[in-house]
């Protein structure tokens, strides 16, 4: 059996260090062909997509910046992210937001005959999820779907799941149970899961089953599409942007400014 994914050592890919929180310096390419050698490789390992509230939960779970910096690869899902990228002299970051790189990989598996398993979302969701990526690229090979309760599995029916997902041999994993929970599942189930890599891309599930609206191209470009989302969803997202712009401003300016640094 493999090692605990957290406690392996570090990827070498370069990463930028945010908070403590390694990110990887890439761009849309670029993880795209990483993730290519780590499916050709066939050694389990899972992505994680990472915004600003991503890098504040790690702030306060120890564990969670742990699943990150034990990642195969760490994606700047947030235009901060790459900013602060580019500050550190990667000038070559571009935003790998986890919705994109979802349609992205759909696209380029058709040539190499990637199969897809969709695990997460509300009953139904990743149904449709899996049909309305079919129909967008026709000769999709869907391995499978399940949607989990709203509860913890027991033994049993994670072992069952476990075996399901083996069972249908997926090249790659889509997790969509929002952070952290897909971040600690997937670190959680990586020595037991056979496929090849994990990707935890929580709300495309929704945005690409036609669930909810994404932010115009020109707000994701701004930055702001905190802001749209909080628009949208005041009530669910009120509290946790108001807590976390603020923080993660600060806890960066002090970052630059050499008074606070975790390491990688």
């Amino acid at each position: 059996m493999r090692s605990n994914p957290v406690s392996e050592a570090a990827p070498t890919i370069a990463r930028t260090n945010i908070l403590g929180v390694g990110v990887s310096a890439v761009n849309m390419p670029m993880a795209i062909a990483e993730i290519d050698s780590l499916i050709a490789a066939r050694k389990p390992g899972y992505v994680c997509v990472r915004d600003a509230h991503g890098i504040i939960q790690c702030q306060d779970d120890e564990a969670l910046r742990l699943i990150h910096n034990r990642a195969s690869l760490v994606t700047p899902d947030g235009m901060p992210l790459v900013w602060l990228s580019r500050w550190q002299g990667k000038k070559h970051v571009s935003r790998v937001y986890g919705p994109d790189l979802m349609l992205a990989l759909c696209e380029h598996s058709i040539s190499r005959g990637y199969r897809h398993f969709f695990f997460g979302g509300a009953p139904c969701v990743p149904n449709q999820l899996a049909a309305a990526l079919s129909a967008r690229f026709p000769g999709l090979i869907v391995a499978g779907t399940y949607s989990p309760p709203f509860r913890p599995l027991t033994e049993i029916e994670d072992r069952a799941l476990v075996e399901r997902l083996n069972a249908a041999r997926p090249d790659i994993v889509w997790v969509g149970l929002s952070t952290p929970k897909q971040e600690h599942w997937m670190a959680a189930h990586r020595d037991r899961i056979e496929a090849p890599i994990m990707i935890g891309v929580g709300a495309a599930f929704d945005f690409h089953a036609g669930i909810k609206a994404q932010a115009p191209r020109w707000i994701q470009r701004s930055g702001l599409e905190w802001l749209f989302r909080l628009l949208s969803e005041p009530r669910r997202l009120g509290r946790r942007y108001l807590h976390i712009v603020p923080k993660f401003a600060v806890l960066i300016l002090l970052q630059e400014l050499g008074l606070r640094r975790k390491p990688l």
